[in-house]
């Protein structure tokens, strides 16, 4: 399939080229991002002792929650395309100090079976609607998972219940040069899962059952200066790669125009004078694997 193949290389160019702003924002991340993947976790209860797969681990944060659930006798893998982001995954908690942690550089969609497989449950924040051929990455799940296993993701549903997410896009587009392309349709990006139907016709193809799909709304709260909200956004998404190469003074611009946009989410509190409250609406995708 071409097409599909013209996507997963753009996916891995696209976030090749980003991961330098997930790593340098990843403490800060771990910590505002948590009620992204709360819903999942909450359903998922990992229990002592169980083997949880992460998929689209990032830096690691969440598999290292996982790993803190299931301790002291269990085990999470996070696996992600990025590899400088699980190199930093690595460096952030390593194995003589988080034995019950493992992190992988792979493709979900084309690694067949994780190593480390199987496991008992698998979590994914923000990371299903990424991939370039979700039907075989989930297949990849789903050949990874025991009989019986269980599956929680989240996703984000569509740009009207998650208005901020592209304001770090429209605020610094303006001031840096060419920004990756942006998705169109079902491409991957943060709405290719907006519709439930797609969704569970991906993971009944997968071979999932008992699949379901609610939409949990969430708040991120972030009491932080207006300047450095807009840049950890700006580095998180597809300007994070123009927004580097630009000079100080086009960057200044770009974070400028950013918190503009985002002031209609802050109000007074916190140490830095200013709370921003972003509003997530997300699809919560639950399902298990055939006994």
């Amino acid at each position: 399939m071409p097409h599909t193949a013209s996507l997963r290389a753009r996916n891995l160019a696209f976030w090749t080229q980003t991961a330098p702003g997930w790593i340098r924002h990843a403490d800060r991340h771990d910590h505002l991002g948590r009620p992204l993947g709360r819903p999942a976790m909450d359903w998922l209860r990992p229990r002592a002792g169980e083997r949880i797969l992460d998929v689209g681990c990032g830096c690691g944060g969440t598999t290292a929650a996982l790993a803190e659930a299931v301790a002291p006798t269990g085990q999470a893998v996070g696996v992600d395309l990025a590899e400088s982001m699980v190199a930093a995954a690595r460096r952030r908690f390593p194995l003589d100090r988080h034995p019950g942690l493992r992190f992988v550089a792979a493709d979900i969609e084309t690694v067949g079976v994780v190593p480390g497989a199987p496991f008992d449950a698998v979590f994914s924040r923000m990371a299903l609607m990424l991939l370039a051929d979700p039907v075989d990455g989930c297949i990849a799940i789903r050949r990874s998972l025991r009989p019986g296993a269980r599956l929680a993701a989240t996703v984000f549903r569509d740009g009207t219940a998650n208005p901020w997410l592209a304001m770090a896009v429209l605020g610094a587009a303006p001031h840096l040069d060419a920004l990756p392309p942006l998705p169109l349709g079902e491409e991957p990006g943060p709405f290719a899962f907006a519709q439930p139907a797609r969704i569970e016709r991906i993971l009944t193809a997968a071979g999932f059952e008992g699949i379901t799909i609610q939409p949990p709304d969430v708040t991120l709260e972030v009491p932080d200066e207006p300047d450095t909200v807009a840049e950890w956004l700006i580095e998180m998404g597809p300007a994070s790669a123009a927004y580097r190469a630009a000079p100080p003074a086009r960057q200044a611009a770009a974070r400028s125009a950013t918190a503009g946009l985002l002031a209609r989410f802050g109000a007074p509190g916190g140490d830095s004078g200013v709370t921003y409250r972003l509003p997530a609406g997300l699809w919560l995708i639950t399902a298990t694997t055939p006994k």
